[in-house]
Order: structure tokens, then C-alpha cells, then sequence
């Protein structure tokens, strides 16, 4: 003769296998909503069209030169006032760290370079209020434009294919990119770009 199934009796402090109802409905819903998110994120990733960067010595994208960035000063700053000169485009956010670690050095090649004709401009993608308090404590000589998030598109419209941070383009006097580089720039890279034109 067969004994009768005991039904397993939870012990306080052990750990049981069993879930209580409300639990295991839980523990569905969040599985379920973890496959929808991971199913949506392959459509979005196979649905967006890949960015390409632009070989070298291609023009930035139609209507840059037309471009007018607000200034953290409250003036604006037209692009085409930057024309016809090479150019350091600089990308950066008051939030990057590695962005405020390489402000002093473009700042630097733009004090050594700008009586060769050399220009800076630092897009900050960002909100102004805290461009305004940075630029209070470490003032820059070269010129600031408030991209804010419409700068990620521009980023990845002239080659950075992550849409990260910092983010550099070197344009020759013609307009043409000649150098991008995404991350911190170093002093090489600086010496190196001062010698295009």
C-alpha cells in the first residue's frame, strides 16, 4: 500500500520552490515584458537605417554651412561667418568628463593656431544653464555654440556612428572633413591636425 502525497509545507527560513499565485503572475508579466522590450529593440536595430561615415575629404551635410548656433552669451553665431578658414569642430556636454578633460588642450591649439588661420568651435550639446555656470568657472577663448540634442543627429550626420561623446571633425579651409575623431583627443592628434589645411 502506497503512502498518500504529502504537499510540501514551507519552513520559515528555508526556501521554498513554490511561488504564491500573485508572485508567479508577477514573475510572467516581468518575463513577458523583458521579451516584448528585446523583440522591439532587434525590430528598431534591423528597422534603423545603419550610418555610414563619409570617406575623407567629403563636404559636411547639406545646409551645415547655413547652420546658426545659439550662443550661451545669447547672440547667435552663424557658421558661415567660420567659412573659407580650417576648422576644429568639437562636440562636448559639461556632463562628459572626458569632454572637460580636453577643453584645456583644444583651447590650447586654438590659442597657438588661431594667427595660422586656425578656428574652434565648440558645439555643446547640452542645456545652457549648465554651459553658462561651466563657462563662468573655466572660460574658453574659442567660440560656443548651444547644439543641444539636435548635436547627437549632427555627430552622426558627419561620422561618429556611436553618437557618443566627446566628438571632433577637422574641416580644411574648403569646408571638406578631413579628420574625425571620437573620444578625447590628445596633444598628437592636436599637433598633427595643425599641420591641415
Amino acid at each position: 500500500m502506497k503512502k498518500p502525497a504529502v504537499p510540501p509545507v514551507a519552513t520559515p527560513g528555508a526556501s521554498s520552490t513554490l511561488l504564491a499565485p500573485g508572485r508567479r503572475a508577477l514573475m510572467v508579466a516581468v518575463g513577458g515584458a523583458a521579451a516584448v522590450a528585446g523583440l522591439g529593440l532587434a525590430w528598431w536595430r534591423q528597422a534603423a537605417p545603419p550610418v555610414v561615415a563619409a570617406p575623407a575629404g567629403t563636404p559636411p551635410p547639406e545646409g551645415f554651412w547655413q547652420t546658426e548656433w545659439p550662443t550661451p552669451q545669447g547672440t547667435t553665431l552663424p557658421m558661415k561667418s567660420l567659412a573659407g578658414k580650417p576648422l576644429l569642430l568639437n562636440f562636448w556636454a559639461t556632463w562628459c568628463p572626458p569632454c572637460v578633460e580636453e577643453l584645456p588642450l583644444i583651447n590650447d591649439f586654438y590659442l597657438k593656431n588661431k594667427a595660422n588661420g586656425w578656428q574652434v568651435l565648440g558645439l555643446a550639446v547640452d542645456k545652457l544653464q549648465p554651459v553658462q555656470a561651466f563657462l563662468q568657472k573655466s572660460p574658453l577663448d574659442f567660440s560656443v555654440g548651444m547644439a543641444g540634442l539636435a548635436g547627437t543627429e549632427l555627430t552622426r550626420a558627419m561620422g561618429n556612428l556611436t553618437g557618443g561623446l566627446p566628438f571632433s571633425v577637422v574641416l580644411s579651409a574648403d569646408g571638406s572633413i578631413l579628420h574625425r575623431k571620437m573620444g578625447r583627443v590628445t596633444p598628437e592628434e592636436l599637433a598633427l591636425w595643425a599641420g591641415l589645411k
